[in-house]
Order: C-alpha cells, then structure tokens, then sequence
C-alpha cells in the first residue's frame, strides 16, 4: 500500500469516525439553531464547524501531519459543541435515548482523562463506599458542571447501596 493510499484510508476513517460518535477531530462552532437530521453527517455536510479545542481543522487531520508531529493527542479529541450537535440530530431523529448520551458525554470532555478512568473503577461493583460514590457526583457536579453525570453516579450509589453493591457488602 502507498502512502497516498494509506492518507486516503486514514482521512476516510477519520471523517467516519467524526460523523458519528468518535472521539476524532472536532469544531468550535456550529451554525445558529439546533442541528437536524440533514446535517449528518457533520464532516460530510458541514467540514467548517469541525475545530478542535486546539484550532484545527478537519484539513489539519492527514498522515503527514501525523508523521511530521504536528499533531498531537489533544488535536484529536472531541469538543462539547460537536457532541452537542450530534445530539441535536439524534434528537431531531427521535432519538432521545441517544441525544441524552451525548448530553452526558459532552459534559465529561471537561473532566481530565485519568480522572475519568479512575471514576470509572470506582464505579465497578464493590469498589467503593456510597459516601465515595457521592463524593465523585459532588466532584463532577461542582468541579466540572457535570449535572448529568453527577445525577447518574447518585444513582448508582442508591441501586448499589440496595443490592448490596458497595464496598465491603461481598
């Protein structure tokens, strides 16, 4: 395969990842109003609001860039806003199951990487208290305005606390 074959594959994969709900390139900003049905796929229909948080552009996302180091892991994740409008079009697909996951999903870009891995074990079964599983809804709900997420980690923590989930219940 030769490099022109390979930046091709790479740059189709990238915008299928974007279209749909893949932490690839991302946008800064979306036209006014929500975004619908006929704006799917965003890199197909709409390149110029994909930015990322760190200024580039869908263009900026090739193998040679790639190659030379212009690009770094932070040039490849995903924005609120482009969550946020993907939501808009499940929404306007009558999807709400799915707009909500983006909602939710959106919030967490906030919230640094490690930290989330490490929510994420907390959240296993048995691995924490019900005051340590309050704790990181309170942290993602003051620290990092994540409402959604905060009310979901309550949750658990009152379905874990019933069926006797928590750490030291086994």
């Amino acid at each position: 395969m030769n490099e022109q074959s390979i930046e091709s594959l790479v740059r189709g994969i990238l915008k299928d990842m974007n279209s749909g709900t893949s932490p690839a390139a991302t946008e800064t900003t979306v036209s006014s109003g929500a975004a619908t049905v006929a704006d799917y796929p965003i890199a197909k229909n709409h390149p110029d609001w994909i930015k990322t948080n760190t200024g580039k552009t869908l263009d900026d996302i090739t193998l040679e860039n790639v190659l030379n180091g212009s690009l770094t892991p932070d040039d490849l994740k995903i924005t609120p806003r482009i969550l946020k409008a993907q939501g808009e079009i499940a929404t306007s697909a009558g999807r709400k199951t799915i707009s909500n996951n983006f909602d939710r999903a959106s919030e967490l870009t906030a919230v640094p990487d490690a930290r989330v891995l490490e929510m994420y074990n907390a959240l296993r079964p048995y691995r924490s208290s019900k005051q340590e599983l309050l704790d990181i809804a309170s942290e993602l709900e003051t620290k990092y305005d994540a409402k959604i997420s905060a009310a979901y980690v309550r949750e658990a923590a009152e379905y874990y606390e019933k069926r006797k989930k928590l750490k030291g219940d086994n």
